[in-house]
């Protein structure tokens, strides 16, 4: 689980890097914004999943602009957290058919990791066909990722996750 939050902090920062890096302050109610999303964000942080649900899910209604995917990616992050994997994976394969780059990478981490554990709880529920596919969906995934953009791996949190699902996998 540990390896999870690294991971998961560590992709969502290359995601705000790339998306922040190309927003200005000019935005009308940015001061607004920006303290909505910090109640999001510290919500997520500390493990209030509930409370960052809500807050994601009122900034979201708003006009977040070129923020949108990053609201959606933490948001699908949440719910990886809080143990919602099948919708996590869901949200997070949105963005995933929608972005392009270092974008589609993060989105593609937390869809891997979710459909990762959603593999795990299928197998310990005995639906070893379902389990078997979210973990091969979950490889398909970090391989993308660790191919094309192995930067968003500078811990080795998603090649070790990848090589524990190959593992499993061999066994089923």
């Amino acid at each position: 689980m540990m390896r999870t939050v690294i991971f998961a902090k560590v992709s969502l920062a290359a995601v705000a890097l790339v998306v922040l890096g190309s927003c200005s302050d000019s935005v009308t109610g940015a001061t607004s914004f920006q303290s909505r999303y910090g109640v999001a964000r510290t919500a997520l942080e500390s493990g209030n999943y509930d409370k960052a649900r809500r807050a994601y899910t009122r900034l979201l209604q708003e006009e977040a602009g070129p923020l949108t995917p990053r609201l959606q990616l933490e948001y699908a992050h949440t719910e990886l957290r809080s143990g919602n994997f099948q919708q996590a994976a869901s949200l997070a394969a949105g963005l995933v058919a929608s972005q392009k780059d270092e974008a589609r990478a993060a989105a593609l981490s937390v869809q891997g990791t979710a459909q990762h554990e959603l593999g795990l709880r299928l197998l310990s529920e005995g639906k070893t066909a379902e389990g078997k596919a979210q973990l091969q969906a979950a490889s398909a995934a970090f391989s993308e990722v660790l191919k094309q953009y192995s930067s968003l791996d500078p811990l080795g949190s998603m090649a070790g996750r990848r090589a524990s699902i190959e593992a499993r996998l061999k066994t089923l």
